[in-house]
């Protein structure tokens, strides 16, 4: 059984998930101010938005002079710009509504079995906290998705001023919490940021990977969880 005292959880498709695509958001904003657009069109844009402005801005534009506020209102007027929607006035209306539309549940959902995991751990006296690359809005999504009680600690790479995988990240999370690293252990979904990130700071990791998705040849079986619910079984299988 592994000594864990420590476990720390990445979000986006970890804890939560969007409820639909970011292009059937954008579409029914546009649709509110009479503006017609395609959600597909409007995906493509945004991947296409969004990455630029990460690669310009990295982790929203922190360390250079951009509120994340600002950065999503860039990227949003970017991904309508883009496909075709070039009215001042209305791109900031929407990058504002969208802004704050995507700080509710209204449009996240927590993944199934989620709360059942962080309440066994909790029961367990786990300490929790949470490593995201996010902005500051996390804190109040959680709480909208009545997930928040469950961590002593919310880290983003908006607050922190890192984002994963650099060590640093989890390097705070493991000095809020006086564990050390072998003692603890990180649960994500993506194999560069959280699974080998966690590792290289001599933390244990647990990769969420649903079946059908890809496998990581240097991620060892019973460090693999094909849903979060397997999670407990694992920790005290090993």
């Amino acid at each position: 059984m592994l000594r864990l005292r420590l476990l720390t959880w990445d979000v986006k498709d970890t804890l939560l998930r969007l409820r639909q695509p970011v292009g059937e958001s954008y579409a029914a904003e546009a649709r509110a101010h009479g503006v017609q657009v395609q959600p597909e069109a409007l995906g493509q844009s945004f991947r296409e938005a969004y990455g630029a402005q990460s690669r310009l801005f990295p982790n929203y534009g922190q360390g250079q002079g951009l509120s994340s506020q600002r950065w999503w209102a860039d990227v949003v007027k970017q991904t309508f710009r883009l496909s075709g929607v070039h009215e001042d006035g209305v791109l900031t209306l929407m990058a504002e509504n969208l802004y704050h539309d995507f700080c509710s549940a209204r449009n996240w959902e927590v993944l199934p079995g989620a709360s059942e995991t962080l309440s066994r751990c909790c029961q367990r006296s786990f300490c929790m906290g949470v490593v995201s690359n996010f902005d500051n809005r996390l804190e109040n999504i959680l709480s909208q998705c009545d997930l928040r009680h469950y961590f002593e600690f919310v880290l983003t790479s908006e607050d922190v001023g890192f984002a994963k995988p650099d060590r640093r990240i989890f390097e705070k999370a493991l000095r809020l919490s006086g564990v050390p690293p072998e003692q603890a252990a990180h649960v994500g979904d993506d194999y560069t940021r959280d699974y080998r990130a966690a590792r290289a700071v001599g933390m244990h990791s647990f990769l969420l990977r649903a079946a059908g998705q890809g496998k990581e040849p240097e991620v060892p079986p019973e460090h693999v969880l094909p849903t979060l619910s397997h999670l407990l079984a694992l920790i005290e299988k090993g």
